[in-house]
């Protein structure tokens, strides 16, 4: 990538300014590998290029489910270990989502390591190397004048989602992912400046993951910090575990194909189905619409579900019309048959999407954000009803 001047340089990443993109900035990730606030450091060939890997393909998904990101693009082989992104004021914070015990937390709140933490655990730590990066708590983060009350809501929310949509993709390749650290920034300028994204990198030293639940198999960050003795030997491990994880990481960014059937009764509740279709074609979701009636051709519609269910290999129902319609449908398939004609449009849709998100996390993560806007809009209506009535100007308050 063309780069111009350095920005700033940490101790695996450096910050270039883009040419003629004053929006726009170069991160280059590096061959080193750090612990105890760069107490112990060593160089592995090739790390920079699986660190940049990692966390495009992180951010591509994050991008695809619809999170807000700095990530634009690159981030593969032939771009040098270089990622474009937007650039940002950083947040010095460290925002932290544990979904088992381990590390400090053990130690802090005398858990039993390996206890699965439900509701999810979310802490914060600011960022200071000096002090090895304090845990802080909200108020003082106000306090302190680092983020308001409402940035700190937002990324909070946020940060526990990511760490949703991260466990689902690594559950579906028998991983368990134990905890989650990510940072966020303010955008500089351009479209949204100002606003809240997920920043920096996430990549294998972002996180621990353990293969089929088991610490002693992790690919994790945390097997150098555990080193004795850092060999060779002991490194190309190192190195290995970073290339698998690329690998894995690479599947993450992909909907997996699939198709929705709407089956309707005549024209006219076709044309009622018009507002669940949009839902459903919201989520990115392929929509073949098809006009059948259970009262007038139930034949056809048992020889199309076959024909239908001989195509598609991951395949939703829809029916909107009366209740026969579904019922035949139910009868006809194996597959799921949603009865959109009862529900709201986007309960519909939601319910269709849910179930291909069963094993597709960028489906997942849509549907997750499509909740949190849900009840997002409801808390607004709440707090809109229950405000202090304002008499009209001119009129006296008794």
């Amino acid at each position: 990538m063309n780069k111009g001047l350095e920005i700033t340089r940490g101790k695996t990443k450096a910050l270039f300014e883009s040419p003629e993109q004053p929006d726009v900035a170069v991160m280059k990730s590096m061959d080193s590998i750090t612990a105890g606030d760069g107490a112990r450091r060593n160089v592995i060939e090739g790390k920079g290029r699986l660190a940049a890997q990692t966390t495009a393909r992180v951010f591509r998904l994050l991008n695809l489910c619809g999170f807000p990101t700095h990530y634009i693009s690159g981030g593969e082989d032939d771009d040098e270990n270089e990622i474009l992104v937007r650039r940002c004021q950083m947040i010095p914070l460290e925002v932290v989502v544990r979904g088992v015990a381990a590390g400090s937390y053990v130690k802090r709140k005398a858990i039993a390591r390996g206890a699965m933490l439900l509701p999810r655990v979310l802490e914060f730590f600011i960022k200071d190397d000096a002090n090895h990066d304090p845990q802080i708590e909200p108020d003082d983060i106000v306090a302190r004048g680092v983020a308001s009350p409402g940035e700190i809501a937002a990324m909070g929310e946020i940060a526990r989602m990511v760490f949703e949509v991260l466990a689902h993709a690594w559950r579906r390749r028998d991983v368990l992912l134990i905890d989650l650290k990510i940072e966020f920034g303010r955008l500089l300028s351009g479209e949204g400046k100002g606003s809240l994204v997920i920043a920096d990198v996430v990549d294998n030293d972002a996180w621990r993951i353990w293969p089929q639940g088991r610490e002693e198999m992790m690919l994790d960050k945390q097997m150098y910090r555990n080193l004795q003795n850092v060999t060779p030997e002991a490194l190309d491990q190192v190195r290995t575990n970073y290339e698998k994880v690329a690998e894995l990481v690479g599947s993450f960014p992909q909907m997996r194909t699939g198709m929705v059937a709407l089956f309707a009764e005549d024209q006219r509740n076709l044309d009622a189905a018009g507002d669940v279709m949009r839902h459903i074609q919201a989520y990115g979701l392929p929509l073949g619409r098809h006009v059948a009636s259970s009262a007038i051709t139930p034949q056809y519609i048992v020889q199309l579900a076959q024909q239908l269910d001989a195509s598609f290999a991951r395949l939703v129902y829809v029916s909107y019309g009366p209740s026969g319609l579904a019922a035949m449908l139910n009868g006809a398939t194996t597959n799921l048959v949603v009865d959109a004609t009862s529900q709201s449009p986007d309960v519909a849709a939601q319910s269709v999407a849910k179930a291909f998100a069963l094993d597709d996390t960028v489906l997942f993560g849509r549907v997750m954000l499509t909740q949190a806007n849900m009840r997002s809009a409801l808390l607004q209506l709440d707090a809109q009803l229950n405000q202090p009535h304002q008499p009209p100007p001119g009129v006296a308050i008794a």
